[in-house]
């Protein structure tokens, strides 16, 4: 298991050996990426699940932090789904880049109960390892390029430590220069 210099005070073990730290459909796609053993995942407290609450008490920057939504939108009477990913310092361009690349009118983040039936995953644990064939995986560009990331396992009790050049190898996945913008200060 290599070294994750992002884990401050996690324990972080090799996700392929410990299942039970991630949602069902987690540790299904894990079994298909090449790259499985070297994903880490570390157990946390679920009531810190939330990134800025997480970070602070685990030690991990914020600037290596990405965050998964759900956003779909409809064309022609037909709801489009896709995951984003982008890092944690920034939010992603729902009504501009995705609105474009779904093809539709207008795009939003989808209902929790929507995206949590959807993905069967808890809400605040979604990741894109995992998400159902056929939907878009967009990566901004800077969480494909970073070395070293934590992201959600698909359930709140646990966090996934792994490199952008592994999300960007998922099936579906897209990377696409200026999907996340500044958040405002």
């Amino acid at each position: 298991m290599r070294t994750w210099n992002i884990a401050g005070s996690l324990r972080v073990v090799p996700a392929t050996e410990n299942l039970a730290l991630l949602a069902d459909p987690v540790g299904k796609a894990l079994a298909d990426l090449a790259t499985a053993g070297e994903v880490g995942v570390a157990e946390i407290d679920p009531e810190l699940a939330d990134t800025a609450e997480f970070c602070a008490a685990y030690s991990s920057p914020l600037t290596a932090s990405a965050n998964c939504v759900v956003v779909a939108g409809k064309r022609g009477g037909e709801l489009r789904y896709a995951a984003c990913l982008v890092l944690a310092t920034t939010r992603a361009d729902v009504n501009g880049v995705v609105r474009k690349r779904l093809d539709v009118r207008k795009a939003s983040f989808a209902p929790m109960d929507t995206a949590v039936e959807l993905t069967g995953m808890a809400y605040g644990g979604i990741t894109p390892i995992g998400l159902p064939d056929g939907w878009p995986i967009l990566l901004d560009s800077a969480v494909a390029e970073a070395p070293e990331l934590v992201i959600g396992s698909g359930i709140r009790g646990s966090k996934l430590l792994v490199t952008g050049a592994q999300l960007a190898e998922l099936p579906g996945a897209e990377v696409l220069d200026g999907l996340a913008i500044p958040i405002p200060e």
